[in-house]
């Protein structure tokens, strides 16, 4: 329980700093454009990274929203009750997971179909072996293709993180157990999706198609939590009684 609280205390002083959250996904944009141009100028040798089948990719990446959604239940569920005490404002807030599925499926589906008419399937990372053209992607990715879609399930993951600013709990409850871990647990999957951001932007998929598909997981989460979820017809953003207003004013500048 220690080293557990250790952990939470960790990422909890990482992730929900509000430069973490204003910062991120600038520092996405500059490692999808230099992981695209040592891609293209200089390919790194295959690696476990670049291999369709490494457990993060299997495991995590082809499932990454299930994952997010999973974890972000809870905990959203939890925090927002605890806060509140409405059962009210957390359907509302829960409802934010309803448009994530909406956005991630749009998103799966318009990238799914850019890289249909503007890509190739390639064998290796290294671009060395380019297969012959597939009637779909479909086909492309059960023969061994490789799909990206991280960047928006971190923003948002940071985004529902914020309320622990605001999250006071009693150490001897369970509440505070239940909590702690699922922080842990969200904290160590953001950065399994930056990490395997990087390892996309390096290795999978050629400019035009990363450049669509991070464009596409940002508007997403901007679209949502720098926009929609400001004004009072919407999920609303996570309770933040004493900062609120300064997350409003950041992401108008």
């Amino acid at each position: 329980m220690e080293h557990l609280e250790r952990c939470a205390w960790f990422l909890r002083g990482t992730l929900v700093r509000a430069a973490v959250r204003r910062y991120l996904p600038w520092a996405l944009v500059a490692s999808m454009v230099a992981g695209s141009l040592l891609k293209e100028l200089s390919p790194l040798p295959e690696s476990f990274l670049s291999n369709k089948r490494n457990v993060l990719n299997v495991y995590f990446v082809k499932l990454a929203w299930a994952w997010t959604f999973c974890l972000l239940l809870p905990f959203i569920a939890l925090t927002n009750y605890h806060l509140t005490g409405k059962a009210g404002v957390v359907l509302r807030r829960l409802s934010t997971l309803l448009v994530g599925t909406a956005i991630w499926y749009v998103c799966t589906a318009l990238f799914s179909n850019i890289e249909h008419y503007t890509g190739s399937c390639y064998q290796s990372p290294a671009l060395e072996g380019v297969r012959e053209e597939h009637r779909s992607k479909q086909q492309c990715h059960k023969e061994g293709g490789f799909r990206q879609g991280s960047d928006f399930c971190a923003l948002m993951i940071l985004e529902e993180m914020a309320v622990l600013h605001e999250v006071k709990t009693d150490r001897s409850h369970c509440l505070h157990m239940a909590i702690t871990t699922l922080v842990v647990a969200l904290g160590f999957l953001t950065f399994i999706w930056v990490w395997m951001f990087l390892c996309t932007a390096v290795y999978f998929h050629d400019l035009s198609q990363k450049v669509f598909g991070t464009l596409f997981g940002l508007l997403g989460w901007y679209g949502t939590y720098g926009f929609w979820y400001l004004k009072s017809f919407s999920p609303g953003l996570p309770p933040q009684s004493s900062s609120l207003n300064l997350k409003q004013d950041s992401y108008k500048k």
